[in-house]
């Protein structure tokens, strides 16, 4: 099944970029907020859904959960330094795996981000490994601020598919949250539900997907 795999199409945060969303909510913690409480509110879940598609600027989103959570003396700098403490790191191996990978496969990226998000990602990935956009490293990079759809939409899966004259059944989805998974199945997408502790070179040898991987 793997010889018919023509494209890859890659999650960014838990597939490329490591993160760790809990590192936000200890920090909020630390300023007395419940965050409990926090992570069931469907008012800040919709704030984050409105400016990771691209509803909300960065500017509006800052005043809205400086307000909700009552920050407001809080700078924008210090706000988007605690909104970027979820992201890690990009490790070298993982970039290096990726440019095999493109050798073989057209490859896209494929986001739920932010602006916020963004504008760190492309200072690393610049810095780091010489790359001023992703665009340069993948054949495509589609975030979800710029297409203003979020997965597990099946609209954006198939704006790319649509977009990039790609097959669902040549294309393999790696991601590592079950809900996006289930929405690329559905529309035939071959996928790879990653777990956190997996390595994405651990599914290809040389740039070539492993036989048994899907």
């Amino acid at each position: 099944m793997s010889a018919k795999i023509k494209n890859v199409i890659f999650d960014l945060g838990g597939v490329v970029l490591d993160i760790d969303e809990t590192i936000v909510y200890k920090e909020l913690e630390k300023m007395g907020i419940n965050v409990s409480e926090l992570a069931r509110s469907k008012e800040f879940m919709g704030i984050i859904s409105r400016f990771d598609t691209g509803v909300y600027t960065a500017p509006t989103f800052r005043k809205k959960v400086k307000a909700l959570l009552g920050l407001e003396k809080m700078t924008d700098q210090k706000f988007d330094a605690l909104w970027n403490a979820m992201l890690l790191d990009i490790p070298r191996e993982r970039i290096e795996a990726i440019e095999q990978v493109k050798k073989h496969y057209k490859i896209f990226l494929m986001s739920n981000s932010n602006e916020i998000h963004y504008d760190l990602y492309i200072r690393d990935l610049q810095l780091r490994f010489g790359y001023d956009e992703f665009d340069k490293l993948f054949n495509k990079s589609y975030f979800s601020f710029d297409i203003h759809l979020e997965k597990p939409d099946p609209r954006f899966f198939e704006f790319i598919l649509d977009h990039e004259h790609i097959l669902p059944e040549e294309t393999l989805f790696i991601d590592d949250t079950a809900e996006n998974i289930k929405a690329a199945k559905a529309l035939g997408i071959n996928t790879y539900h990653i777990r956190r502790d997996e390595l994405v070179r651990n599914l290809f040898e040389n740039g070539v997907l492993k036989d048994g991987v899907i």
